[in-house]
Parts: structure tokens; sequence; C-alpha cells
């Protein structure tokens, strides 16, 4: 056989040789790329040596607040503070980057994942930011959402949020805050100087959205300037020793979502959230919102700008009866609870509870108060019987708050005297409870004008109307019953008729805002170690549905009020405070029952649970390793 090399063979042979040379010449390349990347690493590594020479060798207070890393448990620190920003001359109050109150990642056990179940008391009825007032909201919108500023859970002293530095105008008209820039909503879009003027001034301001609250409080303001896309300034009509706290306080909404609805969609939305916290609702559909009933699921924002949270997800569930709601926490349905006073007092005497369960009791800057508002205005175009001053003082004289402390809370928390906690140095320790005096009560109650006039042992006036009124209370809680039996009772021994209306909480908001009431129970708690007595007892705040809805209106309280709001020097404005609360005493537009500490029951599986000044900081939490015993958290 004759073995031809042919043209095909030829051109099969080039080809082949072709490939060797690309392969050859690929591999050339690819050393050479090799010799680049060591180059520039070699570098690089050089400049991150200097630069770290220079980060060690700056001081401390030369560290700017910015930047973070989401999956980092501290910020980063650089070497520059950028002052361009500011008002030449003031001084600039620079911010160390917010963290935790106590670093998780610090502690025995540690891991990441995993749930935690809250178990509410009542049903929020919105969770839309600054709408949705009650403190159940409150507690979802805390972790959903930012302010400039908030407190310190360990010392109790504003500093910067989503603020890294803020100056003050010494005569008080103006604030000037710088924005961290690395700060993010949880849809990933910047947190910049035109949404904290929306928040204000399109929100907050807009008379069609029903913000009454937070207007209430901050009405002072003028304008909020846009000075570039991190600095943002307010300006003041006055200046008010509340300025501070308040104005950075307030949750800093995306204009980019809420611009989106009319204030109607905004006023009736139910699940409008979004924020820059740690972490954002699970389902945020506009079109199929969070309604009551439903679980709140929320879920770690993987753009938050700080410390990552531990926990993957947090739920909101709500178990109206306190019976109800103690079997659900014991079945494993949730980690966390707030019992009653007499389940407290019995469960934590059970043995082998502490074995399951971290029981907490202390006084925080949170710690409420309970009381009965007395609707001093009219109701339905009448004037109620609680417009007399004597009557609302005989109220309170008829009420055994002592006797109901022990009946009802099993002995914990003390006589309330009125609205200021009374660890606070804005109330006066000179100032008394008033006691439990019936023939005082009676006297008082006389000299209104009621008495038994026809022997049938119920008061009436001169007309012979008969001394009787609805007594409103939420409905599904063993409290909430006890007291009003108590009432009841109590007032029935003086000639007075109670009925007693029991409501769902959600609608609690409503009743208040229409004073479609003659009295009710209920408790007021802080969000700051003093917070502004405006919105609730300052007599503009009984219009416009506005939180004064018991229509008291004192000339010396208004007074008084303005006068705690514009003293900037502390101990001027302590004595000013301290006669604000003896007016409020004598006037008595709520009968004041009981200052509660704060109960709760927590999961020994949950870990890093500390008893803060500023409350509990879920954020903190992690579900521990198994078989890792629990850090005992101190309380008071």
């Amino acid at each position: 056989m004759n073995n031809r090399f042919g043209f095909k063979d030829f051109i099969q042979i080039v080809l082949l040789g072709a490939v060797v040379i690309l392969v050859w010449l690929q591999m050339v390349q690819q050393d050479r790329d090799r010799v680049l990347q060591l180059d520039v690493l070699t570098k690089l590594g050089a400049i991150e040596k200097s630069l770290a020479k220079g980060i060690s060798a700056a001081p401390t207070a030369a560290v700017a607040a910015t930047p973070t890393s989401a999956n980092t448990s501290g910020p980063v620190a650089v070497t520059a503070r950028d002052e361009s920003w500011a008002v030449p001359g003031v001084k600039i109050e620079w911010q160390e980057p917010w963290t935790y109150g106590t670093d998780p990642r610090t502690q025995p056990g540690f891991q990441e994942g995993g749930e935690f179940t809250d178990l509410f008391e009542a049903q929020p009825s919105k969770l839309t930011p600054i709408l949705g007032g009650d403190v159940y909201a409150v507690r979802v919108c805390d972790r959903v959402c930012d302010s400039l500023a908030g407190w310190d859970a360990n010392t109790l002293r504003m500093r910067g949020t989503l603020a890294s530095a803020w100056q003050q105008d010494p005569a008080g008209m103006w604030i000037r805050v710088r924005i961290r820039p690395d700060a993010r909503f949880s849809d990933g879009e910047p947190l910049t100087a035109a949404d904290v003027r929306f928040t204000f001034m399109d929100y907050i301001f807009n008379m069609s959205i029903e913000a009454e609250r937070a207007r209430s409080t901050l009405d002072q303001i003028t304008d909020v300037v846009v000075i570039d896309a991190h600095t943002v300034e307010f300006k003041y009509s006055k200046s008010l020793s509340f300025n501070l706290p308040y104005t950075l306080g307030v949750y800093i909404l995306p204009k980019h979502f809420y611009s989106k609805f009319e204030p109607a969609q905004i006023n009736t939305g139910t699940g409008l959230l979004m924020g820059s916290g740690p972490y954002r609702l699970e389902r945020l559909d506009p079109s199929a919102q969070w309604a009551p009933g439903q679980d709140i699921v929320l879920v770690r924002n993987e753009n938050y700008w700080g410390p990552r949270s531990p926990l993957d997800k947090l739920r909101y569930r709500v178990v109206t009866d306190d019976l109800a709601r103690l079997v659900a926490y014991t079945n494993g349905e949730g980690d966390q609870t707030l019992p009653t006073s007499p389940q407290f007092v019995k469960m934590t005497k059970e043995p082998g509870w502490s074995d399951h369960t971290q029981s907490l009791r202390w006084i925080n800057m949170r710690s409420g108060y309970s009381f009965i508002a007395w609707n001093g205005g009219e109701r339905n175009g009448k004037p109620t019987p609680f417009s007399d001053v004597r009557v609302r003082q005989a109220m309170t004289l008829c009420l055994d708050r002592e006797r109901m402390i022990k009946d009802i809370w099993e002995g914990i928390g003390t006589v309330a005297k009125g609205s200021v906690n009374p660890e606070s140095p804005a109330s006066d320790p000179a100032l008394k409870p008033w006691p439990f005096d019936q023939a005082r009560g009676k006297k008082l109650l006389e000299e209104a004008g009621w008495k038994d006039r026809d022997g049938d042992g119920i008061l009436e006036n001169e007309k012979g109307v008969p001394f009787k009124f609805e007594f409103t209370r939420s409905g599904g809680g063993e409290i909430a019953e006890r007291i009003a039996n108590f009432v009841k009772d109590a007032y029935s021994k003086v000639g007075i008729q109670v009925s007693v209306k029991v409501i769902d909480w959600s609608v609690m908001s409503e009743i208040q805002k229409a004073r479609d009431f003659d009295a009710l129970i209920m408790g007021w708690s802080a969000s700051a170690p003093e917070s502004d007595p405006k919105q609730i007892f300052h007599s503009e705040s009984i219009k416009e549905g506005g939180d004064n809805f018991v229509q008291w209106s004192s000339p010396r309280a208004d007074t008084l009020i303005d006068q705690i709001r514009t003293t900037l020097d502390y101990d001027a404005r302590m004595k000013v405070w301290h006669e604000f609360e003896k007016t409020l005493h004598d006037e008595q537009p709520y009968t004041f029952v009981r200052v509660a500490p704060w109960l709760r029951f927590v999961k020994t599986s949950i870990h890093n649970v500390h008893p803060y000044k500023t409350g509990l900081e879920p954020w903190e939490f992690f579900r521990a390793e198994s078989g890792t015993a629990v850090q005992a958290a101190p309380a008071n």
C-alpha cells in the first residue's frame, strides 16, 4: 500500500501547530498575569501596612464613626474626620459608632441563626411608623427603623445612631447633623439628608397624615434644610430643652418608598413598614399588607449598616388572655412573655422553674404607670361629672390603691403619685400620693352637688340624676378584669354606679380620639429619662384627636409645661418639673394607680439577655449552643 502525503494532511498539521502555539502563548500570558498580580498584591500589602501604622499611631479621639461592615461585629476605624460640613467655630459633637450594649459574639455558646418568638399581650392596630403609636407597634418599629440618635443602653446618655456627629447652636435655634455615609435602608437604597427632610416636612408635618402625636412634640421645628447628601440642619422657632432628644429620636423613613402613597393610604395602611434597622418585615407588600390577627415576622436585614444581629427571625404573636399566654409560653410556643404579677410570684416559686426560664424584674426608663383617665370634657355633647376637679379628687380618695396593688398585683409595684417615674430627678420626693380617705372623698362629692337625696344609697345631683358612669377596659386579661371589679365595688360603697364596657385594645385609640368614654384604665410608659409633658397634658394636645384625650385644660399646667420645654438649665428645669407634678397632683385628671417594674419570662436557651436601663435589646439575643449555661443577668 502506498503512503501518500496529501494536501489535506498538510492543512491538519498546520492547524495542529497553530493550536500548540496559541496554547503556549496563553501560558506565557498567564505567567505574566501572575507576576503582575503578585506585584499588585505586594504593593497593596505595603500600603495596608502603612495605613495600619497610621491608624495605630492616631489618637483615639481622631477616629471617625465610619464605616462599618454589615457582616462584622463592629465598626472599621479610619483616621480622617471631614469637617467641611460643619458650621465653623461651633463645637462638633463626634459620636462613637453605634454598637451592642453587650457584644453577643463574646458570650459563651454564641452561634448565629434561629428564631425568637415574643408573645404580645395585645393586638397592635397598625405597624406604620410614627402612626402606630401603641407600645406593641413601637417594639416592632424599634427593630425595623433607626433614628439619628438613641439612648445608650448602659449610660442612658443620648448618642449617635444614624448620626456620626452633630452641632448645636449655642442659642438653641438650630442643630446640624452629619449622617453616616454607609447607612442603607433594608432594600439597599442609601439613606440621605433628603430622607430626613421628607420624614419631617412631608410625612410628620403633612396635616393630612394622622401623625398628631409626633407633631405635638415637634411643632417648634420651622424647617429641615438639606446642606449636602449627608448633612441636614434643623431650624427651630424657639429654644427648647427637648429639641435634641425629640428631633434626633424620630424614625427616619425612606422617601422613595413612602412618597409613593397618598396620605389616605398611609393613614389606613396597617403594614407599611420599612426602615434602616437590623431587621425588616419578612413580607412587605403594599397590596397585601400585614393585618391585625397575623403573626408579625421580621427577618435579619442583610443590608444593615451596623453590627449583624445573631438571630435570623423575630416573631411576634398575640395572645390576649393572660392565662392562655402563660400556657403558650410554658408549652414552648414563645421564648418571651410578660407575666402578670400574680403569675410572676406563683411561677418563680415553682420547683425547677429557673431551669428553663430567666425571671426578670427591674425598673428602667420605660417603667410606666397605670391610671384611670377621667374624661373632664364633654362626651357626645354633654359634660361628664369629671369636669369638676372636686369630683376627680374624690374619685382618687375613694379608691384604696394600696389594696389594689396587694390584691390584684400580688404586692408588686408602688402607688403612683403622678406621671413622672419616681426614680427620675424630675419627680419631687417630698410629694406623696393621695391617701385612701372615703370620708373626705364623700365630703368633696357633696360640695360638688352629689349626695343621696332620696335615701336609696345612690348619689344624685340637684336635678335628681344619679351618679353613674361607664368604665372602659380592654378585654381578655385577668388583670384588667380584676381592676374593673375592684373599681366597680369601691365606688358602689360611696353611692356611685359603675357599668363596665369591654373593648378590644386595637380600638382603644379610636375611642380616645373621639373622646367617646367616661373613664378608662390604661397605662403610659416613657421612652426617655425625661418625657415632654406637652403631648399628654397641655391643652393644645386636646385638639385634632391629640393625646390629651381627658380634655384637661389647666392654665397653670400649660404655663409650667411651656417652662419645662424652654428651660435649658438642668437644675432650674427640675424645679419647674416639681411644680408641674404638684399641679397634676392637685387637679387629678388621672387617678394614678401603680408604678410597675418590668416583668419578663425568657427561656434559658436565649442568651445575652440583659435588663438594661433602656429595657431589653432583642437584637443582641442569640439562641445558644445546646448545653451552654445561661449567664445570669442582674436585676434591680
